[in-house]
């Protein structure tokens, strides 16, 4: 049987490897990394248009730019330092989408071309992708209903 003392001691361990988190700095540390992704985003957007590319080719290649920079970031080991200070900010869809399948791809890598990096690549993407399919789909089937009614 675990004594008091032993129950005392494991506790304040706990308390003693247990992070401290603020909520409030959090929330704000989430949101201006966030922002900053978007500000980003809204930067490579305009300089496109600036430079002639008309708004929805300049915006397939600001998704292009910023997966391609998410990727590289995690490639270096940035993107997970990044994401440490800034939390859920770095999960603006694109950029967070993209970290998920790299670091999934390099953390498999040493496993080979096929049980490593093909089959696990989507590890984190593939439910993301399945019910992305699957919830448009259903909106489509919706849609269909109510405009023939």
């Amino acid at each position: 049987m675990i004594s008091d003392e032993q129950k005392k001691q494991y506790n304040d361990y706990i308390k003693q490897i247990t992070p401290n988190n603020s909520l409030a700095k959090d929330m704000l540390n989430a949101f201006w990394i966030g922002g900053l992704i978007c500000l980003m985003g809204q930067v490579w957007l305009e300089l496109f248009m600036y430079f002639g590319i008309n708004k929805e080719d300049a915006a397939l290649w600001t998704t292009i730019v910023l997966i391609l920079e998410s990727v590289l970031l995690t490639g270096f080991g940035l993107y997970s330092k990044i994401a440490k200070y800034g939390g859920a900010g770095t999960l603006v869809p694109i950029t967070g989408f993209a970290n998920g399948v790299a670091s999934s791809a390099i953390e498999f890598r040493m496993e080979g071309e096929v049980l490593g990096l093909g089959s696990k690549i989507f590890t984190i993407a593939g439910p993301v992708i399945l019910y992305g399919i699957l919830s448009s789909w259903i909106a489509g089937i919706i849609y269909l209903i109510i405009k023939a009614f």
